[in-house]
């Protein structure tokens, strides 16, 4: 059938975390082009936690704004309660968090997306990949209305909607999230061109509504008192109102019984549910079964936006029936009186296992198309969003015959998890963590835009007006370093403070920036003692970012360079490339083992080569000496 539209550089099927980034930053480039969404009334839609960050999920969003994404300025557009997690660590660690207005991130992110002038919208549901003849290289799509959209690259966000089944104790029904039907016909088609499928599970919690709440009985979590923004555009938050609050609660005992009487009609415990769901994120019942020796469990009642009583109850996840769930929720202290607006309840969907994709998230088996999200077996809007955001760009440049734009395990935690995905794969949904990234102490969130807004300025995505502002944060960095650096301070201006701070006076004049290194002292320390350095500071900037970064590089110096050396060794295999039509099997040295994992995940370099579970480090050394001659 020939389509009655015209043809697209980019479609994207699918309007969540993902799909909404995709879109974004391929209209942004310069491709014209189409999303396509089942509800375009659900764009962006926070269908678990209305939050965005978390520990290391926080880097992740800082880095999408960095590169010019729009998670972080929709985030703060939105956000109801913020945080900065993990400041008792050091700054490696630390980790931005909000709280979110549920409808209001999902109105801010449409208003981002309907500016872009080469974005078009279609509600609709695809049903079909459409490719050439030989199934090498896609074409466009297919809906369920029977139209036809053609295009040069598309990319698949399909989230939870994939086959989605969702299970309420015995009840079981298809949907892709409570309220909303399941897409079907995909997995089918992408299974016709020869794509592995497979099913995984995750699951929310219920709805309560929090006039029923008794909060004398819990404790209360406030916001910061200084409350940081995502974006690096955002001068100051929206002063709505005062910040919201959130709640934190306890199992106990006999909550625990009640939900146990439900086991008998549990679909995770009766065989009902067979795919696996997310570790660090377990439902209620797996935790009191897997942790039968712990007598409560932490729960967050968290608001879902300023204007509604309805609450989300983190750490409640649950898929047991409806009247074991409300009956263990009466038994919450607090809670006694408990009114709940939705049931929990648990979803499987398909899912591409990993491998299939190249870092630059194009498949491997059909050309232009492109995966993104949770079909790739990830969890989390934040994991979904930066996928989506590469997976926009690429598309956009596979489009204009660019070479892809890829980010390295060093550049970003964004390069770790598509490394991650593509070298280990996953059997559970992929959650990111601080842990995973060996160079932590260089991708802090601090530094999101000094590592990634020139890259994203080169390939057009970050706007020139973000790029000046980025040259001028850089130019007050140099100038606040060189000025402590050069700076002498005094022991009878100094000593009074470092008395205070415990630690060891001066016995002669210093640099100020000798005394930046001890732990108990900050740049503002020495500010306070010496009005004159403080003043000569302000007259070269009143940004507090650019003082915090003068501080951490100073501060943790040795650490920082002792990593860039580590990349720098690490360097030759992160940058030998291997042949897309390399046969291992000719690689006589190479080990049975070895041959069958590079042939089944086929890295793009020497660096993912070593990676790989199974591939021995004479592995690589053969593959690395192939190589070269």
């Amino acid at each position: 059938m020939q389509s009655i539209y015209p043809t697209y550089d980019v479609i994207v099927v699918g309007a969540g975390h993902a799909g909404s980034e995709a879109a974004g930053a391929a209209a942004e480039m310069g491709a014209q082009t189409l999303l396509i969404t089942m509800n375009l009334d659900a764009v962006a839609k926070m269908s678990c936690n209305p939050a965005m960050g978390g520990v290391a999920k926080g880097q992740l969003v800082r880095e999408i704004d960095a590169l010019g994404g729009l998670s972080g300025i929709v985030a703060d557009e939105s956000g109801v309660q913020f945080r900065m997690l993990n400041t008792s660590k050091g700054p490696a660690m630390w980790s931005p968090r909000c709280q979110s207005d549920r409808a209001l991130y999902s109105q801010k992110m449409r208003e981002q997306l309907e500016k872009k002038e080469n974005l078009h919208f279609r509600q609709d549901n695809v049903v079909d990949v459409i490719t050439d003849d030989r199934g090498e290289r896609v074409t466009g799509v297919r809906t369920q209305t029977g139209q036809t959209f053609r295009a040069q690259s598309v990319i698949l966000t399909t989230g939870t909607f994939g086959n989605g089944l969702i299970h309420i104790g015995e009840s079981q029904y298809g949907g892709g999230r409570s309220g909303e039907r399941a897409s079907v016909g995909i997995s089918a088609a992408l299974e016709k061109l020869g794509f592995e499928v497979g099913r995984l599970k995750t699951g929310t919690p219920p709805r309560i509504d929090g006039r029923s709440i008794n909060y004398d009985k819990l404790e209360i979590q406030y916001g910061d008192e200084d409350p940081q923004p995502f974006s690096f555009t955002t001068e100051s938050l929206p002063s709505q109102q005062e910040q919201l609050t959130c709640w934190i609660g306890y199992t106990n005992k006999a909550v625990h019984d009640v939900l146990r009487s439900g086991f008998d009609r549990s679909p995770m415990f009766n065989g009902r549910i067979q795919s696996v769901g997310p570790r660090y994120c377990p439902s209620i019942e797996d935790k009191i079964d897997r942790f039968a020796d712990k007598d409560e469990h932490q729960l967050f009642l968290e608001p879902e936006g300023w204007n509604t009583y309805e609450m989300y109850l983190n750490g409640f996840s649950t898929s047991l029936p409806e009247d074991v769930q409300f009956k263990a929720l009466q038994t919450i202290p607090g809670f006694e009186d408990v009114i709940m607006l939705r049931p929990g309840y648990a979803i499987e969907y398909d899912y591409f296992p990993p491998y299939q994709i190249k870092r630059s998230m194009e498949t491997k088996t059909v050309a232009g198309l492109f995966f993104a999200g949770q079909i790739n077996g990830t969890t989390g809007y934040e994991e979904a969003g930066c996928q989506g955001l590469m997976a926009g760009i690429n598309a956009a440049r596979f489009v204009q015959d660019e070479e892809p734009f890829i980010l390295k395990r060093s550049e970003g935690y964004i390069g770790v998890l598509i490394d991650d995905l593509i070298t280990k794969g996953t059997e559970e949904p992929y959650r990111m963590f601080t842990s995973r990234a060996e160079h932590r102490i260089l991708l802090r969130q601090d530094n999101a835009d000094l590592r990634l807004t020139e890259l994203g300025h080169k390939i057009g995505l970050a706007s020139d007006e973000r790029y000046q502002k980025l040259l001028q944060k850089k130019k007050a960095i140099d100038k606040v370093h060189d000025l402590i650096a050069d700076y002498t301070v005094y022991p009878e201006k100094m000593d009074p403070m470092l008395k205070e701070q415990g630690t060891t006076v001066l016995s002669q004049p210093v640099k100020a920036k000798s005394l930046v290194p001890r732990p108990q002292i900050s740049i503002y320390d020495l500010f306070d003692a010496d009005t004159e350095l403080k003043q000569k500071a302000k007259k070269i900037t009143s940004d507090d970012n650019v003082f915090e970064q003068v501080e951490i590089q100073v501060k943790y110096a040795g650490y920082i360079e002792k990593e860039f050396d580590m990349v720098e060794e690490m360097r030759e295999k992160e940058d030998m490339t291997i042949p897309e039509t390399l046969n291992f099997d000719k690689i006589n040295s190479l080990s049975s083992e070895g041959k069958q994992k590079l042939d089944h995940i086929r890295p793009e370099t020497i660096g993912q080569a070593s990676r790989i579970s199974g591939v021995s480090p004479s592995d690589v050394a053969v593959l690395m000496v192939y190589l070269k001659n």
